[in-house]
This record gives structure tokens, sequence and C-alpha cells, in this order.
């Protein structure tokens, strides 16, 4: 019978959150935010959350892909060699990992909209201090500011998040994707335009302006009314729940809203308690394996195309003997795109919603875990099949696929880390999610750019067994949160 506590205590059971922090009055009617956003339902409040919030993913999409498109000019115009160009995608997401933690603990502690407006900022004023790199020192370390500021972004998911109701957060997360791929076809497109005529310095001013224009339509979107339950703000989560409902042309929950016991938020320990202990570790890995591989195909892609590889051959394409310029000889590998490397690119990256559809419906079907275990054996798979000896068209489907399978990865474990932990530690939960999913990122660019080069199929070999890793981890999550209240 001794067990009896111990049980209990290491089940992840948050309900304790919701205990009323004092007695009301005998037969007064009380009601929760959960309650109160499933009463109020979906409707045209949530419709303008998904555009405005969604639509970060535009600008978080052009920043982080900007490194793929620019990569092949800062490389010719500062002769840098293969660690070199790789460290400026590794700094941006030093950066990223670095900020992700301490803006999460903020968030916790100061509000979800408030980091969101911050990191906007701070991203939109690096990014465009960049474009005046006078050096690749420079350049290196203005892109990681940049990915700090980018890292906040994810403040917007936790937003969104925290008012859908239940049976939409299953349809309308993923749906999200949806912003991230225009971002990337924006950004690539914008690439096969301005780099061959004004530079690049001029596409990354370009690519500034979305995030710009963003801060300033945030004032529409209010502060998450669990957030402020949490920090016993009543008067401003009724508030806006009353906004949302007069939106929505519904109706409140009878009664007043129920507050809840005061509790330390943004604390990293809770986060290691052993009710949440395996749950965490178990995210982490998944995060920092997701990250690699999604990274790893982007890099990867940009690699192929720059040097012409086919057939899994990691050396670049033999030149003709009478050509005796000095790109073709030059030890950077000083080779620019052309347009039909960025119309690659752009069937690739498309490859990002082909799954979409699909991967929402077995999110909801068969839940978070199976789904994600079942899109990480095929990414390992894909990654496989890029070293078997295909045409160009072929190189593509492959590419195309493996965008699609590593699109729905992110997709789910987004939506799973986001359900999982309580209103009190769920932006530091995705912040150090997010924080050790960029280790993941720092270390693929020198696996795609430099460890391909000389080991092809070792690479896709060391890809593919961490995604093994990861679905064995996604299948034996301890919880399943389909259709599960937030907590």
């Amino acid at each position: 019978m001794a067990t009896a506590p111990k049980e209990a205590e290491n089940a992840i059971d948050l309900e304790e959150i919701h205990t009323e922090r004092k007695e009301l009055p005998k037969g007064q009617k009380t009601f929760t935010v959960e309650e109160a956003v499933e009463t109020i339902g979906f409707g045209r409040f949530h419709i303008m959350l998904f555009f405005i919030m969604g639509s970060t993913g535009v600008a978080e999409a052009m920043e982080i892909m900007l490194i793929a498109v620019v990569s092949p000019l800062i490389r010719c115009e500062w002769q840098l060699q293969d660690w070199q160009v790789a460290l400026v995608t590794t700094m941006v997401f030093f950066g990223y990992m670095v900020f992700s933690i301490v803006l999460g603990l903020l968030a916790d502690r100061y509000g979800r909209w408030k980091i969101l407006l911050l990191s906007f900022l701070w991203a939109a004023y690096f990014s465009l201090l960049t474009s005046f790199a006078p050096s690749y020192i420079w350049f290196v370390f203005l892109r990681a500011m940049v990915g700090g500021g980018v890292s906040g972004h994810a403040q917007g998911l936790i937003i969104k998040t925290e008012f859908l109701p239940i049976k939409y957060r299953g349809y309308m997360l993923p749906l999200s994707q949806v912003f991230w791929l225009a971002g990337s076809l924006l950004i690539i497109g914008l690439a096969s335009v301005v780099n061959p005529t004004i530079g690049w310095r001029w596409l990354i001013r370009i690519a500034s302006i979305p995030g710009i224009l963003l801060i300033l339509v945030f004032k529409f979107i209010p502060e998450s009314a669990r957030y402020n339950v949490s920090t016993g703000n009543m008067g401003a989560a009724m508030a806006t729940l009353q906004r949302i409902a007069k939106m929505n042309r519904a109706v409140m929950p009878e009664g007043v809203l129920r507050e809840s016991i005061k509790e330390s938020r943004g604390r990293i320990k809770d986060l290691l308690h052993p009710k949440y202990l395996r749950t965490t570790l178990q995210i982490w890995i998944i995060w920092l394996g997701i990250a690699f591989a999604y990274y790893g195909v982007i890099l990867a892609s940009a690699e192929l195309l720059e040097r012409d590889l086919v057939c899994g051959s990691a050396a670049p394409p033999v030149q003709d003997s009478d050509n005796d310029s000095e790109e073709s000889h030059s030890p950077c590998h000083c080779h620019l795109f052309g347009p039909d490397a960025y119309q690659t690119m752009i069937i690739s990256t498309v490859g990002e919603i082909a799954l979409n559809p699909l991967n929402i419906l077995v999110i909801n079907l068969l839940g978070r875990r199976l789904s994600l275990c079942i899109t990480m054996g095929c990414t390992a798979l894909f990654f496989l099949l890029l070293n078997v000896c295909t045409s160009s068209a072929g190189m593509v489907g492959f590419l195309f696929m493996l965008r699609a399978l590593v699109s729905a990865n992110f997709n789910t474990i987004y939506i799973y880390t986001a359900e999982v932990y309580p209103t009190t530690m769920r932006a530091l939960g995705m912040g150090t999610s997010g924080s050790l999913c960029r280790v993941g990122a720092m270390v693929a660019p020198f696996i795609s750019q430099v460890l391909m080069s000389a080991s092809f199929i070792g690479a896709l070999c060391l890809f593919s067994a961490v995604c093994v890793v990861c679905a064995i981890s996604a299948v034996t999550l301890p919880i399943e949160t389909k259709g599960r209240a937030l907590q």
C-alpha cells in the first residue's frame, strides 16, 4: 500500500493546478478558462488569431532559410571554406538556443505577448544590421543575434494554442505550416531575382519587411487568458474572454471565472520534477533529432545543388580541362545558383505542405505519439534512399518526400509539446525544447556541408540513425495528448 502515494506523485495529473484558491459562496457557479474557451467555441477571433500568429512563421522561415540562399554568395565574396559556411548556420542556431531558454523563462513570468513583441523588434533590428556587415566575422555575429530574436517567435504558437478549443487544435496548428511554407517559397523566389541583380545585402533588407509589418498588427491580439489567470490577473482574463465571445457572437459560461492557486512560474527544475522528468527528456531527444534531420535536409539540398552532386557522389563535378577560370579551380567551390537550382529548391520546399492534410488526419485519428513514430521512421528510410543512383528528377522526388516528412515531424512535436505542459510552464517547456532543438540544428551544417563531402553514405546513415532513435522515443512517450484538455 505504500506505493500508492508514489504512483500518484509520478502520474502526470495536473488537475491540481485548477484547485480553487479560496472558498466561494455556496451555490456560486464558477468556470475555468478551459471551460470558457470550449463554450465560446471557434469563430472570427480564432480566424484573426490564425492569420496573425500564423504569419509569424512567414517571418521566421524567411530569416532561417535566408542562409541557404545566400551561402553561395558569401562563400564567393569572402572566399570561405566548407567549415566557415557551416559555422554561419551553426551560430544562428547557437543564438536561437541561448535566447530560447531565456525568452521562455521571461514569457512564463511576464507574459507571452510582451516577449513576442520584443523578439520581433530584436530580430528585425539585427537582421537589418546584417545587411551592412563589413566582414565575415561581423556577419556571423549579427546572424547569431537574429537567431536569438527569432527564438521568441514560438510565443505566437503558444498564444494560439492557449486560445483554441480542444477539437480544433489538432487541425489548426498543423495548418500553420502553410505560413512557414509561404515564407520559405518567398525567400527562394526573392533570392532568384534579387541575388543576381542587386545582391544578397538587399535580399536581407527585403526579408526583414514581413517581421516589421507584423509588429504593427500584434496590438489586435490580447495576452493569453490562461497566463493572466495563472498570475492572478482575473480582470484581464475575464475581459479577454468577453472580447472573444463578442467577436465570435457567442455566450460566456454562467458564473464567475475561477481563480487557481498561484504557483511559481518558469522554473527549469519543474520540468525535471519526477512527474515530468521522463516526458521532458524524451521530448528533448525528439526535438533535437527532428531539427537535426530538418535542417540537414535543407542544407543538404542546397549543397547538392551548389555542387551538382548526382548518383550519391560526394565529389564536385568534373570540370572541362579547357576551363582555366579561377572559379573552376577555387577550393571554396564558388558556384552560384542558377535558375534550375532555384526551381528545384522551390519544388522540394513545396513538399513541406504535400503531406499536411494526411498528417492532420493521422494526428487526429492515431494520436500524436504513433503518428510521430510513423513519420520519423519514414524519414529515416528516405534519407537512405538519397544514396540510390537516380536521375535528377528522382533526386528531386526524394528531396520532395523528405521535406514533406520532416515538416510533418515538426508539426506533431510542436502540438504535443504545447499540449503536454501546464500553463505555468508551457512557454518554458517550449523554450527549452526549442533550445535543444537548435543543438541538432547547430550540428546539421557540419554533417550536410562538411561530412557529406568526405563520406556521402556516412552522412546519410547518421541522419537515418538519429531518426530511428526519435521514432522509438516518440512511440514510448508516457502520455497521449489527443483529446486532452490543456492543464
